[in-house]
Formats: C-alpha cells, sequence, structure tokens
C-alpha cells in the first residue's frame, strides 16, 4: 500500500481509478486539472464522487489552462459534466492550491509519496518548476499517457498523441525529461485491458454503472464494442501488481509543435550526433506490454461490492 497524492482530470475512466485507488492504496489527497473537463467542474466531481462512493480525501484545485497552449475544448464522451451527467452536483468549485498541497506534502514526507498522474501533467510540472528541490524526494511518478505505436494505437485524438499528453505537451516534455522517477502507461497497454458492460455492471457499483452509461454508448457507436478500455486504472494496477507488465526503460521527449504536436518519443538507440535531443535524459520506465487477464482480476476482486 503506497501513500497516494491521486492527480485527475476527473471523467468516467478516472473514476473507476480513483474507486479503485480507494480500495488498495492510502489517499492522501486528490488534486484536480483542466482536461476531460475544466478544473472548476474537476473539483466538483471529486468532491461528488468521494461523497457517493464513501471515500474520504481531501480535493485541492490545480491549474485550469496549459502552461503555453491555447486552451481548448473539453472532451465529450464522458456527458457534459464529465461524470455521465448521471446525478445533480451541487457541490462548490473551490479548494485549496493543488500544486502548494504537492510541494508541501513532498517535503513533508521525503521519499515516501507516489504521485498518480491520470490528466494532463500541469499541475505536476508547475510543481517541479516552482519547487525543484522536490524532484529527487518523490518516491514515484505513475502517468497515464502517451503513445509509442507498439499495438498500433498511435494516439486517440491525432495519428500521434494521446489525449493526456496532447492537452499540454509542454507540461508533459518537462515532466518526462526532468529527473523524476517516471512509470508510464500508454495507450500501447491501456487499449489491451478492456471490460465490457456486462462486467461494469456485474461489479455490483451502481455509481459506476450510473456513470458510464454515455461513455459504453459512445463506444458501442464508435467501435461496435459494449464496453471500455480500463485505461486510467493501470496506474494502480502498476502499483499492485508490477509483475504484469513488460517493462522497456528509455529517455523520453513530447514533440510540441507542428504536426505531430503531443507525440511521446522515445530514443530507441543511442545518437552519435551532438544535437541528440535525448542527451543527459534519465531513462524513464515505459509499460509496453501487460498481461491483461491478471490485471482484470485483480481490479474485479477489488472493486466488487
Amino acid at each position: 500500500m503506497r501513500t497516494l497524492i491521486f492527480d485527475t482530470d476527473i471523467g468516467v475512466d478516472d473514476a473507476f481509478a480513483l474507486a479503485y485507488a480507494a480500495r488498495t492504496q492510502r489517499l492522501l489527497g486528490i488534486t484536480t486539472v483542466f482536461g476531460n473537463v475544466a478544473v472548476g467542474q474537476a473539483v466538483k466531481n471529486a468532491r461528488l464522487f468521494c461523497e457517493k462512493m464513501g471515500i474520504e480525501a481531501p480535493v485541492y484545485r490545480g491549474c485550469s489552462r496549459p502552461l503555453a497552449l491555447a486552451p481548448s475544448a473539453p472532451a465529450t464522451l464522458h456527458g457534459l459534466d464529465g461524470l455521465g451527467d448521471a446525478f445533480e452536483n451541487t457541490y462548490s468549485e473551490d479548494a485549496p492550491n493543488a500544486v502548494q498541497f504537492i510541494i508541501d506534502s513532498v517535503r513533508a514526507q521525503p521519499h515516501a509519496i507516489t504521485i498518480v498522474a491520470i490528466g494532463p501533467l500541469t499541475n505536476i510540472a508547475s510543481a517541479i518548476n516552482q519547487a525543484p528541490d522536490i524532484i529527487p524526494l518523490v518516491k514515484e511518478l505513475v502517468i497515464m499517457g502517451g503513445a509509442f505505436g507498439t499495438d498500433g494505437h498511435s494516439g486517440n485524438v491525432s495519428p500521434f498523441a494521446e489525449f493526456n499528453i496532447w492537452k499540454d505537451p509542454h507540461a508533459a516534455d518537462q515532466v518526462l525529461a526532468s529527473a523524476l522517477p517516471v512509470v508510464v502507461l500508454p495507450l500501447d497497454v491501456t487499449h489491451k485491458v478492456l471490460i465490457t458492460g456486462d462486467e461494469v455492471r456485474q461489479l455490483n457499483q451502481p455509481v459506476l454503472s450510473a456513470i458510464c452509461r454515455p461513455y459504453l454508448a459512445y463506444s458501442l457507436q464508435k467501435e461496435g464494442f459494449d464496453g471500455m478500455a480500463l485505461h486510467d486504472t493501470l496506474t494502480l494496477s502498476w502499483l499492485a501488481l508490477p509483475q504484469a507488465f513488460t517493462v522497456t526503460e528509455a529517455p523520453v521527449r513530447v514533440i510540441t509543435e507542428g504536426i505531430s504536436l503531443g507525440q511521446t518519443v522515445r530514443r530507441l538507440s543511442a545518437l552519435a550526433s551532438r544535437e541528440d535531443p535525448f542527451a543527459g535524459l534519465r531513462t524513464q520506465r515505459l509499460c509496453l506490454g501487460v498481461d491483461a487477464e491478471a490485471v482484470r482480476e485483480h481490479f474485479f476482486a477489488a472493486l466488487r461490492a
């Protein structure tokens, strides 16, 4: 069991991950960020979901826009409110500062806090920019993001880019190029771990069943599959079952302009040129293969009521 800061732009699959985290880890706090929804809505969603699921964790308000790019529209496949429009939400958008919470928490508990980041990496980049002294104090940063094309899935918002990285590529490049110890769960593995609509209902979790209806409808319409990929939950699967993943190590950069904006790029071999864009960078752990059934079984066992 780890002590977690859970950084999220909470939509449907984020909510599944939060429910999983609450049953398998120790939640220190939930930090919100723009992405699937505006950051104010993410604050409201985190509070509502915690109330509905009996999760006790303080909620913090993070960054509302990318570091350098103009803001883009929220996602729509999670419903207008990000949680499937399933419940009335009267919670406040106000909350303490998420970036300061990350900085203060890591300083107070050096080498003890794992950060799970399942949205744009703007809060994390902002924290290490404001307080670079925390970089060696973070136990581990586990992110759902990126795509390396090993399974034929190179992106889900463009031919090159995955949503979380694409939303703030400058933040992602700063984080992945930093000395933080990062584990990346990209689309290469998250597309391999699927759950059907029937399996969601069999969890006997009415809140999860309610929020995922438009998400499942979108999947059925677009892909002919009554189900969903457990994208964000795989960050928690890594913490619980690291042996279920095939890991490679490489330095990683993110493209921050042009047609391939948001693409995650790893170094496959050393370059002789002094123009090597990976020179001096830490190698990060990339999960590029997964025992999908082992991950599914652990998730089901944790979430069944």
